[in-house]
């Protein structure tokens, strides 16, 4: 069992800058590809980036070149880093763990966070 916490949603403005953080306990978290997902209200939940395991990372095409994922194995925690941020950006952000492949698909994913609202006021 994989147990994930997001944090360091908040209240932003157009083109601010936020750090998202997402912790993970309950079993290795180096054996487990990792990535972020968004829900925006009315919407499905959408791919935002994955990780894998050797640290390769792929981009939804709307926040690619604003966004960064990385992991640090060492403290089980993977981040997103989201800079220029635009208000078609708000959502609740979910991290999300899974083994074996990488994947963009969310019914791929075996563990969720509970998610944390990032919200851009224009």
């Amino acid at each position: 069992q994989v147990q994930l916490v997001e944090s360091g949603g908040g209240l932003v403005q157009v083109g601010d800058s936020l750090r998202l953080s997402c912790a993970a306990s309950g079993r290795t978290f180096s054996t487990y590809n990792m990535g972020w997902f968004r829900q925006a209200p009315g919407k499905e939940r959408e791919f935002v980036a994955v990780i894998r395991l050797s640290g390769t990372t792929y981009y939804a095409d709307s926040v690619k070149g604003r966004f960064t994922i990385s992991r640090d194995n060492a403290k089980n925690t993977v981040y997103l880093q989201m800079n220029s941020l635009k208000p078609e950006d708000t959502a609740v952000y979910y991290c999300a763990a899974r083994q074996g492949l990488a994947s963009t698909v969310r019914s791929d994913y075996e563990y969720w966070g509970q998610g944390t609202q990032v919200t851009v006021s224009s």
